[in-house]
């Protein structure tokens, strides 16, 4: 039971260590303005670039809405902590959830040709699901609550 917690300890300092690290690198470039962006894409308007295009396209396009590429940012920021703080790690590993599983969807469809990225996001899918199955005794008795369902 010792070693579990020992591991399960360890991993959510690995997820939140690299959502934290993610979330930086938000901020670490200008994001490009829309021409720079058209520009760049019309270099892979080949059918064979599709996948890039697609690539381009959708990080671009969450980067000019002003504030969703930042939003993401730091909320990937302030999940890590949570995983890291090892008191807020489920409420953590439950926010981190729709980050990690789309950061994994994203490298799935866009990017399946890079093995290793899908990889590793692959394990910090399993790593955040592993966080959830662990407490789901306790998110059981918040998510299913059939007793809301009876009228006295």
């Amino acid at each position: 039971m010792k070693t579990i917690k020992i591991i399960t300890l360890a991993l959510s300092i690995v997820l939140g260590g690299m959502l934290i690290y993610g979330g930086i690198g938000k901020f670490s470039k200008e994001n490009p303005s829309p021409v720079q962006v058209v520009k760049k894409a019309e270099k892979f308007q080949a059918v064979d670039k599709e996948l890039t295009l697609q690539k381009i396209l959708y990080i671009n396009g969450m980067k000019q809405t002003g504030y969703l590429w930042q939003f993401l940012g730091i909320m990937q920021i302030v999940c890590g902590l949570l995983l890291i703080s090892q008191v807020f790690t489920t409420f953590g590993a439950i926010m981190a959830f729709p980050i990690v599983i789309n950061i994994f969807f994203f490298h799935l469809f866009l990017e399946f040709d890079e093995v290793g990225e899908l990889l590793q996001t692959g394990g910090l899918l399993l790593i955040n699901a592993w966080l959830l199955f662990k407490e789901r005794k306790l998110l059981k008795s918040i998510i299913y609550q059939p007793e809301k369902l009876k009228f006295n």
